[in-house]
C-alpha cells in the first residue's frame, strides 16, 4: 500500500503539468494577440518635426511667356481709368503679366472664381483703407466677375466702390478711410494764415474710427484693413498739418506724423478687437511699396523700368537706413507688426513680393493727356491686370484655408 501510494503521488504532478501546458500556451497566445491589437490601435508617434506651413509671401518671380492670360481685360466695368493699363496702351503689358510669383517650397494656384464664390455664397468681403486697397479691390472684382457676369456696382453702407454678385449673393466692397481714424479739415482765418503760412489743420481724433466704416463691420464676414500711404509730410506739409486729438482735446506735447500713426493704430486695432464680431476673418494688408526713382511723386520721380528688380537691389530701394525715396513702407510695416502681434488679426504681408515689381506701375500711361503734368508719374498704384491679381490669388487661398479650419 505504501508503495502504491507513493506511485500515485509521483504520477499526478506529471499529468497535471501535461494538462496545464496547452492552456498556458493558449493563454499566452491570446494575451499576445490582445496587446498587439491594442498597440495597432494606438497612434503612431514620431519625433520627426512636421513641415512648416507654406509661406506664400516668400519666393521669387519667374518669367514664363506661356503664362495664361489674365482673367479679365480692359472691358471690365469695375476698372478705374488711371489703372486700366490695357486701355491706356501701356507698353510691356504682356511682359508684365508673364511673371508668376512662385512661393518657396510650395505652389500658388490661380484663383478659381467659381469655386471661391461658391464657398463664399451668402457672405461678404470688405476692404477698408486707402487707394491701394481700392486698387486691390478692383482687381478682385474684375476677377470674380468671370464667374458672374451679371454682377452690378454696389455703393451702399457708405462704400466708396463695390460690386454685388447676385448668382452667389456675395458683396465685395471698399470703404475709403485713408487714416482709418476720423479727421476733418479746419481752416484758419486768412489773416492768421498770412502770418506764418499755416492755412489750417487736419484734426485727427485718434480714438474715433472714420464714419465710412465705424458702423459697417458686422455686415462683412471677411475684412481687409490697411493704412500708411497718407502718413507722410508730402500729404500733410507744415502749411496743412495733422493735429491729433484724444477724448476731444489736443494731445500734448504734440505728436509728429509717425507718432500719430502709432497712436491711431493702437486705437483702431483696439476698436476692431472689441467691436468687430469674433467670427469675422480679419486681415491687415502691409504696405504696397512705391517705386519712384530720381525723386518723389511731386519731384519728377519716375518708374519707366522694363523688368522687375533683382533681389540684391531691394535693400538699396527700401531699407530705411539708406534714406531713399521709398523708405516708408518697411518703417510703417514694423510699427504695424509690433501692434498686431498679440491680436487675432492676420498679417497679409504682400510687401516683399511687390518690392520686386518696379516695372508694373501705370507710370506715364494714366489715361488723361495732362495727368502726368499735374500729378506726375504714378509709381505707387499698380496696372490692372497686373501685380494685384497675385495679391488676389494669395488672399483667396488664405480665406479658403481659414474657412476650412473653422
Amino acid at each position: 500500500m505504501e508503495f502504491g501510494s507513493r506511485r500515485m503521488h509521483t504520477t499526478m504532478p506529471s499529468k497535471l503539468r501535461s494538462s496545464l501546458l496547452p492552456r498556458l500556451l493558449l493563454l499566452s497566445l491570446l494575451l499576445l494577440l490582445f496587446y498587439s491589437f491594442i498597440l495597432l490601435r494606438r497612434p503612431i508617434t514620431s519625433n520627426l518635426v512636421p513641415p512648416p506651413p507654406c509661406d506664400l509671401f516668400s519666393g521669387q518671380w519667374i518669367f514664363n511667356p506661356e503664362t495664361p492670360k489674365p482673367l479679365y481685360d480692359e472691358t471690365c466695368p469695375f476698372h478705374r481709368n488711371a489703372w486700366n493699363c490695357l486701355r491706356n496702351k501701356r507698353e510691356n503689358m504682356k511682359a508684365i503679366n508673364s511673371w508668376r510669383w512662385v512661393p518657396n517650397g510650395c505652389g500658388l494656384s490661380r484663383i478659381d472664381p467659381n469655386r471661391f464664390l461658391e464657398v463664399m455664397r451668402n457672405m461678404n468681403v470688405g476692404f477698408v483703407g486707402d487707394s491701394l486697397n481700392e486698387n486691390f479691390l478692383v482687381s478682385f472684382l474684375c476677377i470674380l466677375r468671370v464667374a458672374d457676369p451679371s454682377a452690378v456696382k454696389w455703393k451702399k453702407k457708405k462704400a466708396w466702390r463695390g460690386a454685388y454678385f447676385p448668382k452667389f449673393n456675395v458683396t465685395v466692397a471698399y470703404h475709403r478711410a485713408v487714416l482709418l481714424a476720423k479727421y476733418k479739415w479746419q481752416p484758419r482765418p486768412s489773416v492768421e494764415a498770412n502770418q506764418d503760412g499755416v492755412k489750417g489743420k487736419y484734426r485727427v481724433d485718434v480714438d474715433i474710427p472714420a464714419d465710412e466704416w465705424i458702423n459697417v463691420t458686422s455686415f462683412y464676414d471677411v475684412l481687409i484693413f490697411n493704412s500708411g500711404h497718407w502718413w507722410g509730410y508730402d500729404k500733410f506739409p507744415k502749411e496743412t498739418p495733422l493735429v491729433f486729438y484724444q477724448k476731444g482735446t489736443p494731445i500734448n506735447p504734440p505728436l509728429d506724423i509717425l507718432q500719430g500713426f502709432e497712436v491711431v493704430l493702437q486705437h483702431m486695432v483696439s476698436f476692431i478687437q472689441r467691436q468687430v464680431p469674433a467670427k469675422t476673418l480679419k486681415f491687415w494688408r502691409l504696405q504696397s511699396p512705391r517705386h519712384f526713382y530720381g525723386g518723389d511723386w511731386n519731384q519728377n520721380g519716375s518708374c519707366l523700368l522694363d523688368k522687375p528688380l533683382d533681389r540684391n537691389q531691394l535693400d538699396l530701394w527700401f531699407d530705411p537706413r539708406n534714406n531713399g525715396v521709398n523708405k516708408e513702407a518697411r518703417r510703417i510695416n514694423q510699427i504695424i507688426k509690433d501692434e498686431l502681434q498679440t491680436t487675432e488679426i492676420k498679417l497679409l504681408d504682400l510687401t516683399h513680393l511687390s518690392e520686386y515689381r518696379a516695372d508694373a506701375h501705370p507710370a506715364i500711361w494714366l489715361g488723361k493727356q495732362d495727368a502726368v503734368a499735374i500729378w506726375g508719374q504714378d509709381c505707387m498704384h499698380w496696372c490692372l491686370p497686373g501685380v494685384p491679381d497675385t495679391w488676389v490669388d494669395i488672399l483667396a487661398e488664405l480665406i479658403l484655408t481659414n474657412l476650412k479650419t473653422e
